[in-house]
């Protein structure tokens, strides 16, 4: 019989990813978020035991971030309740170069638990799905002053070694370090968005201090706005300006460029102003 899976984070970038993979290898699967019935929220712990019970292995996705201060405490609940439940299998999605992160992979490889630690890059799909997705539409994009480069990583390869990893024993005690196989600066990112949808995008990088500021004038909440101020300070700092081969030795195949998830994001229309 196939394991039954629990996607924590399952309406979340990777987690929807990962349910519809699974979903087509007819794996019996429960999903974990506020929405579903039994709900999963992090803050909430003590409704964690009806989601856990009668699973054989989980996806984590942590939200906000492994960055966050409550990360090491609700992770360290999560295994207690997976070995309390005979959970057999944890895969965690986790951030590069992030202490808290790091302490988060700790607890999972000392649990006795079978795992594997997916270390992720900034995604791409930040682009296309999550917070660019806004300022490339009104083609005017307000950035901090970054010094950094990021080898951006596209999501259906993170999630294509998610499930190899929930499916197949040959990752078990793995920890992979996930990047696309180029560096860019976020400001050539933006570039060769514009570049593909034959338009300007305005481009205009101010002190993280003078964009914070913005975030709150927009009425962002202050742990967004903490994590957003933590990422750029701490995570963008150059520490991770390093593309790494882990992708190609698990999976046998190139990451997909930047460049290349431009050009698909593109034919898709997301990109597009609605028409007056």
């Amino acid at each position: 019989m196939k394991p039954i899976t629990l996607i924590l984070g399952s309406s979340g970038k990777t987690g929807s990813r990962i349910l519809n993979k699974l979903t087509q290898l007819n794996y019996p699967l429960r999903l974990g978020s506020r929405k579903t019935i039994p709900a999963f929220d992090w803050e909430k712990p003590e409704g964690w035991d009806d989601v856990i019970k009668g699973v054989d292995q989980i996806y984590i996705s942590y939200q906000p971030d492994l960055a966050h201060p409550n990360s090491i405490h609700h992770i360290q609940k999560l295994i207690e309740l997976s070995k309390k439940y005979n959970v057999k299998r944890i895969v965690l999605l986790s951030g590069r170069g992030e202490p808290e992160a790091e302490a988060c992979e700790k607890l999972v490889e000392n649990s006795g638990l079978e795992w594997t630690i997916l270390r992720s890059s900034w995604f791409s799909q930040n682009f296309s799905e999550g917070m660019f997705l806004g300022q490339i539409l009104e083609r005017k994009v307000i950035f901090p002053k970054l010094k950094s480069t990021e080898p951006f990583v596209d999501l259906e390869d993170l999630t294509d070694l998610a499930v190899d990893a929930l499916v197949k024993n040959v990752h078990i005690g793995k920890k992979y370090e996930l990047t696309g196989p180029t560096l860019l600066s976020f400001q050539d990112a933006f570039g060769q968005i514009a570049k593909e949808l034959n338009e300007t995008i305005y481009f205009e990088e101010i002190p993280l201090d003078a964009y914070i500021k913005i975030l709150g004038e927009f009425g962002l909440d202050q742990d967004t706005i903490w994590l957003i101020r933590y990422l750029f300070e701490t995570v963008l700092d150059g520490r991770n300006e390093t593309v790494v081969s882990d992708f190609e030795k698990a999976m046998g195949k190139k990451p997909k460029a930047f460049k290349d998830y431009v050009k698909e994001t593109a034919k898709s229309g997301v990109w597009n102003l609605a028409s007056t």
